[in-house]
C-alpha cells in the first residue's frame, strides 16, 4: 500500500520548482498553527511534524466526517487545542500564553456557499477570527505570522484574467468578501502594531487546493470521492467555470517556504499568491474528467444548474512573483495533482493506514526534482 511512482509515470514535473520547505529551518521552531484539524491544515501538521517542528494546533473540531485530521491521527502529532477564533478570550488565553517562533493562520470557514446560509458567521470567522489573532500576538515577536487568505480576494469582473497581488482587493460574496476583509485586517495590524518591532506580517493567497482526505461539502474531488463510492452519478453545478487547481502538497510548500522567507528576509512581500504549475486554467467539468477517469469510474457527470449560486465563473491567478521572490513555484502539473489525489482515496478504501499514505506523499513530493 501507499503511495506509488506510477501516479507520477509519463508525466513531467513543472520545470522551476526551486525551493521547498527546509527541515533544519523548521526543526525545533515553536509553531502555531490555527485550523489545523480542516483539509489542509491537517496536511500542514503532518508535514511540520515530520521536520521536527513543535507545533501547537487551534482550531474546531472536525466539520466533516471522516476527516483527515481523525483519519491520520494529527492530534497525536501535535499539541491540539479545540476553540473558536471567533471566541477573543480563549484565543488570547492560549495565544498569549507563550512565545511562537513562526505563527501560520489557517483557521477559516472555507465555502462559498455554505457563506451564503451563514453569512455572520462567515465574516466572524474569517474577519474577527484573524483580528483575535493578531490582536493576542501583540505582546510577541514572533520571527514570522502569515495569514492565509484566498484567490478568492480579488474583485473579479469575471474577464478571466490572471490576478496579481497588486490588483484591488473585492468580493461578491460573503466568503469572498470575509476573505478580502481579512487582507484589510492583516495589513492595519502589520502597520499599526507589528511593524516598529519588526514583526513581518504578511498574507498568503491559494487557488483551489486538491488532495487525498478532502471530505468537506461542495469540493469537487470530496464529491466525486462520495458519488463513486456510492455508486451514483456526480452532479456539477458549474462545469464550465474555470478554477487555479493545485495540489495540497504545493500550496502547503508555498505557504512553508514563504514564512521561511519573512522570517529571513526584511524585504520579502507581504502578499503572495500561490497556484499551480504554469498553464491555462482548468474548467470545473474537464478536472472531474480526468478524476473520474483516475479513481476508474465510467459514470459520466451529469450537469445541475443552480441559477442562484453567486459563484465566480472564472478565476485565475498571476504566480510570478511567488517565482521571483520566494524562489518558490508548484512542482505538480495537473495530471500529477490528481493522479496523486485519486491514489490517496484509492488506498485508503483499501485499507491502507491515512497517516501513513499522507507521509508517504509528503516523502515522495520532496523526493522530485
Amino acid at each position: 500500500m501507499g503511495v506509488r511512482r506510477r501516479a507520477l509515470a509519463g508525466l513531467a514535473v513543472s520545470e522551476g520548482g526551486g525551493r521547498r520547505p527546509d527541515p533544519a529551518f523548521w526543526n525545533g521552531k515553536r509553531v502555531l498553527l490555527t485550523g489545523h484539524t480542516g483539509f489542509k491544515g491537517s496536511w500542514a501538521a503532518v508535514w511540520l511534524h515530520r521536520m521536527g517542528a513543535l507545533a501547537t494546533g487551534l482550531a474546531l473540531a472536525p466539520d466533516q466526517t471522516p476527516s483527515l485530521f481523525e483519519l491520520a491521527g494529527v492530534g497525536e502529532l501535535i499539541e491540539s487545542h479545540i476553540l473558536d477564533v471567533r471566541d477573543r478570550a480563549a484565543v488570547a488565553d492560549l495565544v498569549g500564553s507563550r512565545d511562537w517562533d513562526l505563527v501560520i493562520h489557517m483557521a477559516a470557514q472555507p465555502i462559498v456557499r455554505a457563506s451564503v446560509e451563514d453569512p455572520v458567521g462567515t465574516f466572524g470567522a474569517n474577519v474577527m477570527g484573524v483580528a483575535h489573532l493578531l490582536d493576542a500576538l501583540r505582546g510577541q515577536r514572533p520571527q514570522a505570522v502569515l495569514v492565509v487568505t484566498s484567490d478568492k480576494v480579488y474583485a473579479n469582473e469575471e474577464t478571466a484574467r490572471a490576478f496579481a497581488e497588486a490588483d484591488a482587493l473585492g468580493g461578491k460574496d460573503p466568503y469572498s468578501a470575509s476573505k478580502a476583509a481579512a487582507e484589510i485586517v492583516t495589513a492595519s495590524y502589520a502597520r499599526t502594531f507589528f511593524a516598529r518591532s519588526g514583526v513581518p506580517v504578511a498574507t498568503g493567497r491559494a487557488g483551489n487546493v486538491i488532495g487525498g482526505g478532502d471530505f468537506s461539502r461542495d469540493r469537487l474531488i470530496s464529491d466525486i470521492v462520495r458519488a463513486a463510492r456510492a455508486g451514483t452519478a456526480l452532479e456539477l453545478r458549474h462545469p464550465e467555470a474555470t478554477r487555479p487547481w493545485q495540489h495540497v502538497l504545493d500550496c502547503v510548500a508555498g505557504y512553508l517556504v514563504y514564512a521561511e522567507t519573512l522570517a529571513q528576509d526584511p524585504a520579502a512581500p507581504r502578499a503572495v499568491n500561490f497556484g499551480p504549475a504554469e498553464g491555462a486554467p482548468v474548467t470545473v467539468g474537464a478536472l472531474a474528467d480526468t478524476a473520474l477517469k483516475a479513481f476508474g469510474v465510467d459514470r459520466p457527470w451529469r450537469h445541475t444548474p443552480d441559477p442562484a449560486s453567486v459563484e465566480a465563473r472564472h478565476l485565475s491567478i498571476d504566480t510570478t512573483l511567488a517565482r521571483r521572490a520566494l524562489g518558490f513555484s508548484s512542482r505538480l502539473d495537473g495530471g500529477q495533482a490528481v493522479a496523486m489525489t485519486m491514489d490517496w482515496y484509492r488506498d485508503q478504501a483499501r485499507g491502507a493506514d491515512p497517516r501513513r499514505l499522507t507521509l508517504d506523499q509528503i516523502a515522495l513530493y520532496e523526493s522530485l526534482p
